[in-house]
């Protein structure tokens, strides 16, 4: 398809694409349960107090510290054996990992399975993404990478729903027993021509990590390519998964639910990844889309702050916005993708989005360290303008990928 002269949006709605949206569905769901259920859950276990804010960051960076790694691991197995092959035996691990999670009964357990569940969540979405971007022509693989992301972020709503509706063990095994049904989907869906072409040329170098320190364009394509993403978790890793604490901060008088600001934040994600995704075929411009939604994040994040002692639904709704504004997502993981050749773009895919979540660690460290000194409204602030000053350099300095032609390899020795 990637080569037809004649592309037509019906090939968007084709089973590879439509696979890897509902992967992502998954993927999100069990994604954002654990910030979802992180009170109930650590509650169960014992913990209370300030522990739960403690206790909470140290689950996440496990979860987190996982898609790091899995991101290395599926990236480079994704350009060695294939996008397809990667796409479903992640699946397979992170359901398996979030059954097991519904069981636990101590913290290092919790810990040990949200890891394990981690590398399982990072393959996903790059194989996905990259098998779309191969397979659909130039003119449309924008659409098709939009609706992956659109499809995929609107599983934080049954997330929130499922978690509100059953026990915190329950949600667990419905989000497991969610990718495992998926997997029966493995046998009507083709690889990516371009990889297959890839393979049979056996003297091309695929996967190879270190091919992206070991020139300063490609290192600095790749550096860039992360950055643009990090305020978009910023936003979902600080500002929504300790919501009730900031809200509490803010003086806002109703109680406000931590899975409420997931779900508004996801319904915000949904429409901003429709919106950027239309807007970049619109414009023809990758650059210009990502550019918008980031001036659109610094007066959310200001939104945010400057809100006072509102109401817990006015609160929800700068939440919505924020997640609006960081609907930049499925651009951010096309232009990564379209960065790279053939024999490197598993690996960029899928370890560009990963490295993007796996900055959460760092990021909550230092507004932990921060808000020491600062308070946690000003620690907060402090963080968010170094992540967001970050993509705005980065940005300017990648390249406009909209008509750029996917089919070629990167050379290196």
């Amino acid at each position: 398809m990637s080569h037809s002269e004649h592309a037509s949006i019906r090939d968007v709605f084709s089973m590879p694409v439509i696979v890897a949206a509902l992967g992502y569905f998954v993927d999100i769901y069990d994604l954002v349960l654990f910030s979802i259920v992180r009170v109930p859950s650590l509650k169960a276990l014992g913990i209370e107090g300030k522990a739960l804010i403690d206790n909470g960051v140290f689950l996440l960076n496990m979860q987190m510290i996982g898609m790091l790694v899995g991101g290395i691991l599926w990236g480079w197995l994704g350009d060695k054996k294939g996008r397809l092959k990667i796409m479903f035996a992640s699946i397979l691990m992170y359901s398996v990992a979030n059954i097991a999670n519904g069981f636990v009964t101590t913290l290092p357990a919790y810990g040990v399975l949200r890891f394990i569940a981690g590398v399982g969540l990072a393959g996903e979405l790059g194989a996905g993404i990259t098998l779309v971007s191969e397979i659909l022509h130039t003119r449309i693989r924008g659409y098709g990478t939009m609706l992956v992301a659109s499809i995929g972020v609107s599983g934080a709503i049954l997330a929130n729903f499922v978690a509100n509706s059953y026990d915190w063990r329950t949600a667990f095994f419905i989000g497991g027993a969610l990718g495992l049904l998926l997997l029966l989907a493995r046998f009507k869906v083709a690889e990516s021509g371009m990889f297959r072409t890839m393979e049979q040329r056996s003297a091309i170098s695929r996967g190879n990590m270190l091919a992206l320190f070991t020139d300063r364009s490609r290192f600095f394509r790749y550096l860039n390519s992360i950055m643009i993403g990090v305020p978009i978790w910023f936003v979902v890793g600080v500002l929504i998964t300790f919501s009730p604490e900031f809200a509490l901060d803010l003086g806002i008088g109703e109680p406000v639910s931590a899975g409420n600001a997931v779900m508004f934040c996801y319904l915000g994600l949904v429409f901003g990844d429709l919106s950027s995704g239309l807007l970049s075929q619109l414009m023809q411009s990758r650059k210009k889309a990502v550019l918008l939604f980031l001036v659109m994040t610094v007066v959310a994040v200001a939104l945010y702050f400057l809100q006072g002692s509102s109401s817990a639904s006015f609160f929800y709704g700068v939440c919505a916005f924020l997640g609006f504004a960081g609907g930049y997502w499925a651009i951010f993981i096309t232009v990564a993708a379209e960065q790279f050749g053939t024999n490197l773009r598993a690996t960029v895919a899928t370890t560009v989005p990963n490295f993007v979540r796996g900055m959460v660690v760092p990021i909550t460290m230092l507004f932990q360290f921060s808000r020491g000194f600062f308070g946690l409204r000003y620690g907060a602030l402090l963080v968010g303008g170094i992540c967001i000053a970050a993509a705005f350099v980065s940005l300017f300095a990648l390249e406009e990928t909209f008509h750029k032609d996917l089919d070629y390899f990167e050379e290196f020795l």
